[in-house]
């Protein structure tokens, strides 16, 4: 079954669920309903090395070759035989040559011998032990070892193979490639790696208040904001954004939009329009074009949410207003998004604890995301809720370094309350 079907099958079992409420959804119920329509989408290509980072990778990555490649000195010292150690007292070795990193000595440590070794030089024949240079000092060309310098066969060696062991699986099929990952692959010579395509993910703003720079606003206008906030955090994801810019609150514009889209992206995302207000157009096209679940999510601010399909595209509707649109965005489009791409496992954005310097408002019945500013005093995680919370205060979002989560079934809260905190950078990235 290909993946747009799955899709269709899942939505149109989802819709008739019994515990499944359009009308209003609690926020971890929706992501689990969104979770379960979604497979990767995206095709395999080989790209180099440095082309890689922030990819997914689409094959598990083998080891041809043990890292490190032979044994070696953890630190700069003296090569030797544990068994030629002096228990409790100094003992005296014959110094016979020295090996530097990628100039190994080429001979063997007898009974009575060392040799001066420099960090990451390869181990000589007959050598087991490595004492560090602090602890010797030397004379005529014999070093002396302080008593107990070394106390154990094999001390500050390392071990071919230690690291990664030759066939062992060094990184999974979707796991996303940061900077230690790509030295690692690097470690093992592979220099072609295998990811998924980005996924092409096209957006546009609806609304006929809205206005592209260079424009003059005329009166009721406002510059659109949303689309250059969607189009950071798609950056921010590894996506290939789409921008199809502003489009008219006319059905017969918004209708060519929504299917140009689809016939070009893997994923499509709409801001405005998904309310329920006369000039309100999307809801209705998606029940005509393609498969819909529409939810009114219990939380504030992004109470408006559509999710489906547009053909072969995922669609994602989300509010107008731009702190509900990246509200809506961080908790439910990103880890969508990242599923898509082929990403796995995709673990939820971290949490922890932290006590109210101020009250907060809050009505139970949906959770909240406020913003707050987290910080340490004397040694204790404390957040400050933002002043200005309203949905359309975009510099809230500016301002502020986490969302306060504030669960359903909670009120209001008092300075002094300890409280779940979502830093923001943990949203960013996969």
């Amino acid at each position: 079954m290909n993946t747009s079907q799955h899709t269709l099958d899942t939505l149109t079992h989802l819709s008739h669920a019994t515990d499944y409420d359009p009308d209003s959804m609690a926020v971890d119920k929706a992501r689990a309903f969104i979770r379960q329509c979604l497979e990767p989408v995206c095709p395999v290509e080989h790209v180099p090395l440095r082309e890689a980072l922030g990819r997914v990778l689409a094959e598990n990555i083998v080891s041809p070759i043990a890292v490190p490649g032979h044994d070696n000195a953890a630190m700069d010292g003296y090569a030797l035989r544990f068994a030629d150690v002096v228990p409790g007292q100094e003992t005296r070795l014959q110094r016979i040559g020295v090996s530097f990193a990628g100039h190994p000595f080429d001979g063997e440590i007898g009974s009575g011998q060392c040799l001066r070794i420099f960090t990451g030089a390869m181990m000589p024949r007959g050598a087991d032990t490595v004492v560090m240079q602090e602890r010797t000092r030397e004379e005529n060309g014999v070093a002396v070892l302080a008593p107990n310098a070394v106390t154990a066969t094999g001390q500050n060696r390392r071990f071919a193979g230690e690291d990664i062991a030759p066939g062992a699986t060094v990184f999974s099929r979707g796991q996303r490639l940061h900077a230690a990952e790509l030295g690692m692959l690097a470690s093992l010579g592979i220099a072609d790696v295998p990811v998924y395509r980005r996924l092409r993910v096209a957006f546009f703003s609806t609304g006929d208040e809205l206005v592209s720079f260079g424009t003059t606003p005329a009166a009721g206008q406002i510059y659109d904001s949303n689309r250059y906030a969607l189009y950071g955090m798609l950056q921010q994801l590894g996506v290939e954004p789409i921008d199809l810019g502003i489009v008219a609150d006319q059905p017969e514009a918004l209708e060519a939009a929504l299917m140009s889209a689809a016939a070009n992206a893997d994923a499509v995302i709409t801001t405005g329009g998904v309310s329920v207000g006369e000039a309100d157009f999307i809801k209705a096209l998606l029940e005509r074009l393609g498969k819909v679940l529409f939810w009114k999510i219990a939380m504030k601010p992004g109470r408006p949410l559509a999710y489906g399909m547009l053909g072969r595209a995922h669609f994602f509707g989300l509010p107008g207003n731009p702190v509900s649109a990246m509200a809506v965005f961080y908790q439910f489009v990103r880890e969508a998004l990242l599923l898509l791409q082929g990403q796995a496992p995709v673990t939820p954005p971290p949490t922890f604890r932290a006590v109210l310097t101020a009250p907060v408002k809050k009505t139970p019945g949906r959770t909240e995301f406020q913003r707050g500013v987290c910080e340490t005093k004397d040694g204790q995680c404390v957040v400050t809720p933002v002043p200005a919370q309203g949905s359309n205060i975009l510099s809230s979002m500016s301002r502020a370094n986490c969302f306060i989560v504030l669960p359903m079934d909670s009120g209001a809260q008092p300075a002094g309350a300890t409280v779940d905190v979502q830093p923001f950078h943990g949203l960013i990235t996969g």
